[in-house]
């Protein structure tokens, strides 16, 4: 996710969990008794699964890294979710991936249970985040790489411990060295350190993965992966650039363009040339763009993105999400989602087209007859608990753990410095430029809004990422670019084939 705004206790015993010390950069105010009243939790079991067509045993660790301050005081807990293939003779060649989501404040349970880990969610319904189940993911790359969920602080069962100030962890700096701490006491702990070791994440967790990079001279890897890429694209003309390819695929998938034949790639593909070339050549121009050629591209741009040409001619070629979410399906009185545009909602006064996103889901819906009134802020809306995912970790990971699960922490994400100084792609690429055999693997999906696919491209190519190391993965989905079957096995194998390449 992107950033909400308008705009069994068993044989490794506590040793996994030595306290790690907190960076300077997000050192948190403490008293000496903070942390110390409990031990650090830790819960290890045992599996076999089928996971591209291999069964195997692997084993599961559930484990807390206590983060501590300058003064050597625990101030909070980070929880990691292992699940480690067993009967490995060589584990110095086997590799290891680090994963979390976004947010700020989201758990790592989409990637954990819609995506990659061994168990997936089963919802009772679309869109729900309270019932259902699990089963085995026998498309889970297990086979080939270790994966190691990351809960950040705040997220999950990970924890400010009580009287400590989470804050200091709600930044993108504070954030980074935490989460490359827990990385290195996992490593260390585990014997892993000369492992190959991949770094994932999903949307804000792009940022952060990027950001960890930018501060780990002393922790290479192998390869990074980036699912859904949030950046920054600044300019008056670019952020309306980037998004037109995703408005088309939209538009396509809606039947508000005539289709002529073409699949969502072709169509993408051509608003994509479009946006490139003559649609940012108006932009570039403003108000000395002749009358006719600014009809002329209005005009380009309805049969690409499925709204009248004098909508578009008013609002001077500048097409905001808002202004296609709210338009394309007026008609029928609604309004699309934002992470995932095939996914609609009613459209009603007041919507903000962010928090209240119908494929986000936070949002209650508004009884029959109801007033309409402005959606919740983030900070309103707190904690939201995910049962399923802490029902899994108990049951069957046997994790004891009674407090709640935080699928998604919008507390966190109110509270969050965003530090827009620096780019860490910019890092990124450059460290990829240093080292020729670090590798990027990049997957977008045509349906995402919140993070258009052409948003991610323009911001790897502005950082300098090398094309010849870089994979690139688009898929006919939403900001979850795994969501429904056919994606899932598609990208799961993806991130193997990416994993085990030479």
């Amino acid at each position: 996710m992107t950033t909400w705004r308008n705009g069994g206790l068993a044989a490794l015993g506590f040793a996994m969990l030595a306290a790690a010390p907190l960076p300077a950069a997000a050192q948190a105010p403490t008293t000496p008794a903070a942390g110390a009243a409990r031990v650090p939790r830790v819960a290890v079991t045992r599996h076999e699964g089928t996971f591209n067509g291999q069964t195997l045993r692997y084993t599961s660790t559930v484990a807390e890294t206590f983060l501590n301050d300058a003064a050597g005081h625990p101030v909070a807990s980070a929880t990691t979710i292992a699940y480690v293939r067993d009967g490995v003779k060589d584990r110095a060649r086997r590799p290891v991936m680090f994963l979390f989501n976004g947010g700020p404040g989201a758990s790592s349970s989409p990637l954990h249970m819609s995506a990659l880990g061994p168990y997936k969610r089963t919802p009772s319904a679309p869109g729900d985040r309270s019932g259902g189940g699990w089963v085995e993911n026998p498309t889970s790359p297990l086979d080939a790489v270790d994966l190691v969920f990351i809960d950040p602080v705040g997220t999950g069962f990970s924890r400010p411990f009580p009287g400590v100030d989470g804050k200091a962890f709600y930044s993108n700096s504070g954030d980074a060295q935490s989460v490359k701490t827990v990385i290195q006491v996992w490593l260390k702990t585990n014997g892993r350190e000369a492992s190959p070791r991949y770094l994932a994440g999903e949307s804000y967790g792009t940022t952060r993965a990027a950001s960890i990079v930018k501060i780990s001279q002393d922790l290479p890897f192998d390869g990074v992966l980036l699912v859904a890429l949030a950046g920054d694209v600044p300019g008056r003309e670019m952020p309306y650039v980037v998004a037109l390819p995703t408005m088309a695929a939209g538009a396509w998938y809606h039947q508000k363009i005539d289709r002529a034949g073409r699949t969502v790639d072709q169509v993408f593909a051509e608003a994509l040339q479009f946006a490139r070339t003559d649609y940012v050549t108006a932009l570039i121009q403003g108000a000395s763009l002749p009358p006719a050629e600014k009809r002329r591209v209005a005009e380009r741009m309805s049969a690409l993105v499925g709204l009248p040409a004098a909508l578009i001619e008013a609002k001077d070629l500048r097409l905001s999400k808002n202004d296609w979410m709210f338009n394309i399906l007026k008609d029928k009185t609604l309004r699309t989602g934002l992470l995932d545009v095939t996914i609609t909602a009613p459209l009603e006064p007041g919507q903000d087209g962010a928090i209240d996103d119908p494929a986000l889901g936070v949002v209650p819906k508004r009884a029959a007859g109801a007033p309409a009134g402005p959606p919740p802020s983030p900070a309103a809306l707190g904690a939201i608990p995910s049962p399923v995912v802490g029902r899994y970790l108990n049951e069957v990971l046997k994790y004891p753990a009674t407090d709640p699960y935080y699928g998604v922490n919008f507390a966190v994400n109110a509270a969050w410095t965003h530090e827009r100084g620096s780019n860490p792609y910019e890092a990124l690429g450059a460290a990829m430029r240093e080292n020729p055999k670090m590798r990027l693997f990049w997957a977008a999906g045509y349906y995402d809004l919140t993070t258009p696919a052409y948003s991610g491209r323009y911001v790897l190519d502005q950082a300098g990422v090398p094309g010849g190391q870089l994979t690139a993965a688009y898929f006919a989905g939403p900001h979850g670019v795994y969501d429904h079957p056919e994606n899932l096995a598609r990208f799961d194998a993806a991130v193997r084939d990416f994993v085990t390449a030479p």
